[in-house]
C-alpha cells in the first residue's frame, strides 16, 4: 500500500468531512421537515376533534345579540347636550346626598373636538367624607347611566382629622348622550 503523505491525508480528511456533511445536512432537513409535517398532522386532528366535539354539543356561535349593544339605560336620554347635562348634574347631586354629601358647585363643560359628540362632560365640586368618596365613585362608575371619572382632584381638610371630616373634591365626570326624539 502505498504511504499518504501529510498533505494527502489532509486532503482525504476534508473529503471524508465534505462527504459525511453532504450526507448529514440533507438528513437533518428531512428530520425537520418529518417533525412539522407530524406537528402539523396533530393539530389538524386536534382541530377535527373540536369541531366535532362542537358539532355534537349543538352550541351555538355566538352572536351580536349576545354581545349586544348597552341597554336604554346606560345613556343620557335628552333632547339637547345641555338637558342632558342637567340630567348629570341631577343624578350626582342625587348620589351625593345618598352619602350626606354637598354639592358645592356643578357645571357643564364644553367637549373637545377629538372626541364623539355623544358625550357630555361635567365639572362638579363636592364636599364629601373619604368613605362616602369611595361608595360614591363606585356607585357613579357602576350604576347607570354609565359615568366615567376623568379626573379626581383631592383637597384634605385643613386640620388633621379622622375619617369623619369633610374634604374638598372636584371630579371631571363624562358621561354618554343619546339623543331623545320629540
Amino acid at each position: 500500500m502505498p504511504k499518504l503523505d501529510r498533505e494527502k491525508a489532509l486532503s482525504l480528511a476534508a473529503l471524508l468531512v465534505l462527504v459525511l456533511a453532504a450526507i448529514a445536512v440533507p438528513a437533518l432537513f428531512l428530520k425537520a421537515r418529518s417533525d412539522a409535517l407530524q406537528d402539523l398532522t396533530d393539530a389538524r386532528d386536534m382541530l377535527a376533534r373540536l369541531e366535532n366535539a362542537h358539532q355534537r354539543t349543538g352550541s351555538k356561535p355566538v352572536t351580536s345579540e349576545k354581545t349586544g349593544t348597552a341597554p336604554d339605560a346606560a345613556f343620557l336620554n335628552a333632547p339637547t347636550s345641555g338637558l342632558a347635562s342637567a340630567q348629570l348634574q341631577a343624578y350626582l347631586a342625587r348620589l351625593a346626598q345618598a352619602q350626606q354629601a354637598n354639592v358645592v358647585s356643578s357645571g357643564a363643560q364644553q367637549a373637545n373636538h377629538a372626541e364623539a359628540p355623544e358625550n357630555v362632560r361635567i365639572q362638579a365640586t363636592l364636599d364629601i367624607r373619604y368613605d362616602a368618596l369611595q361608595t360614591l365613585l363606585y356607585q357613579l362608575e357602576t350604576g347607570t347611566p354609565y359615568v366615567f371619572v376623568d379626573s379626581l382632584t383631592l383637597q384634605p381638610p385643613a386640620q388633621r382629622q379622622a375619617n369623619d371630616s369633610f374634604m374638598k373634591v372636584t371630579l371631571n365626570l363624562r358621561a354618554l348622550w343619546r339623543q331623545a326624539q320629540l
